[in-house]
């Protein structure tokens, strides 16, 4: 069964994405609102319900505020590196159980199935089976008794299935970069609006102190005026050249590939198995927009929340001359900033009064003569009084969870996270064509140099956006 899919739908109407409202405003809700998983299940048939119900664990093994019956079931599709982390947080909630997998590699899903069935089993002190173990993703989406998804697949299959999981009335955790075009971030937008779904982009960089405090420091001026930002990500994506490899059975290629063309298989694509490292299949077009998508969605992504366009985004990108640079694009946004895609130290805000650099685990505040390295004294000594205070998470699935609960919007929520993934395509745009471009971010069109087929990327088959 196929899901339907939203093509050529505009931008829906923007929906306010301020993260800067009081707190009281963002985590209070009425009764009528209250969500919980037994609401979830009265929409299904009982007979459909009694179908596929999870087995539910005892009670006695839960937190005693937590119902079994508030328990979210929560389906994984993408058994990789990345949703192994995932999972195992999730496995660790008692708010949550984990009740299906979804992988297309045998060893990989089986790995999964027997990871959480463990855990489960460990709790209980009883053998557990509750775990399904799927290799088409449809599975999970077609079972009515799974309130949520967490997709953590290559690039090329987000948008896609992610459109299908809010379409069958599920809410959605999706790994970033969050698309693979620009028409693909409008589409699941729309999608997730017209749905009504809490949805969370994995840019968690989001929920961490440093990039909150850095982001605050610039919303509230104490640098000055910015002028310049300066984001140190690796560069485009490019076409996939790889030979065929012989594959081992055990992977249904086929369904690898998905939207992407047919072409043979090759170990740096889809690593057998499980393993520890993050495959390759990032650095290449047909999949992936290299680490300009990769890390770009985590580090463009800082720079689009210390200017304040979570809604918004540049007017104008300005190639580099040199047709095999991948360094060196510009854009700048309305009000003059202007933003460089470089090769350092992560995020650089310059501002007339100082700077701040900010990178995982990495802090420096200069101003004039003095340096401050400490995000947490920068937070006390500078935005103890701030007029503007940002979305405080400190846990991004948490926070996704807590959304849920109050069918709010998460820290990154969709449209955040297409916005900045559209500032991640644009900048891929500027060297694939070496254009010129100016952008209106209210439409998300070109004003003129770019083309409406560099909105999009083919898509094989039925699976179409």
């Amino acid at each position: 069964m196929f899901f339907p899919c939203l093509l050529c739908i505009p931008w829906m109407k923007k929906v306010s994405t301020d993260r800067r409202a009081p707190a009281s405003e963002n985590r209070t809700m009425s009764k009528q609102t209250r969500f919980t998983r037994r609401d979830f299940l009265r929409t299904s048939t009982a007979a459909a319900a009694a179908a596929s119900a999870p087995f539910i664990l005892p009670s006695h093994i839960w937190a005693a505020d937590v119902k079994p019956n508030d328990r979210l079931s929560i389906g994984c599709i993408g058994m990789g590196t990345q949703m192994r982390g995932l999972m195992g947080g999730f496995l660790g909630k008692k708010e949550t159980q984990v009740v299906a997998v979804c992988d297309v590699d045998t060893t990989r899903r089986e790995a999964a199935k027997k990871t959480a069935e463990d855990h489960y089993a460990k709790q209980t002190g009883a053998n557990y089976k509750g775990c399904a173990a799927y290799n088409d993703f449809r599975e999970i989406i077609n079972r009515k008794d799974i309130d949520a998804v967490v997709i953590a697949t290559p690039d090329h299959w987000h948008a896609y299935i992610a459109i299908a999981a809010v379409n069958s009335g599920k809410d959605v955790y999706c790994e970033k970069p969050l698309t693979e075009s620009i028409h693909e971030a409008k589409s699941l937008v729309a999608a997730v609006r017209k749905n009504n779904r809490v949805f969370q982009v994995g840019s968690m960089q989001r929920s961490s102190r440093e990039f909150r405090v850095a982001c605050e420091l610039v919303q509230n001026g104490v640098i000055g005026d910015i002028k310049t930002i300066e984001v140190s990500v690796g560069g485009p994506g490019r076409p996939c050249d790889l030979p065929t490899e012989e594959m081992e059975p055990g992977l249904d290629w086929d369904m690898w590939l998905g939207p992407s063309a047919k072409r043979g298989y090759h170990s740096k694509l889809s690593p057998r198995g499980v393993h520890k490292h993050f495959p390759g299949w990032r650095d290449y077009r047909e999949f992936g927009g290299g680490m300009v998508t990769d890390w770009g969605a985590h580090h463009f992504d800082i720079a689009q929340w210390g200017m304040g366009m979570d809604a918004s985004g540049p007017v104008e990108i300005i190639p580099v001359e040199n047709p095999k640079a991948n360094h060196g694009v510009r854009y700048k946004y309305a009000n003059g900033t202007e933003v460089i895609h470089k090769n350092g130290p992560g995020v650089v805000f310059f501002g007339s009064k100082g700077k701040v650099m900010v990178n995982r685990g990495k802090f420096e505040l200069t101003m004039g003569e003095q340096k401050m390295e400490s995000h947490a004294e920068a937070e006390k000594q500078y935005l103890a009084d701030a007029k503007i205070k940002l979305y405080k998470s400190s846990d991004h699935k948490t926070d996704w969870l807590d959304a849920i609960k109050k069918r709010s919007k998460p820290i990154c929520d969709v449209e955040v996270g297409a916005r900045s993934v559209i500032v991640c395509h644009l900048v891929n745009l500027a060297y694939y064509h070496q254009a010129h471009m100016k952008w209106d971010p209210s439409k998300n069109v070109f004003v003129e140099g770019g083309k409406a087929e560099w909105l999009d990327v083919p898509h094989r088959g039925d699976w179409k956006v």
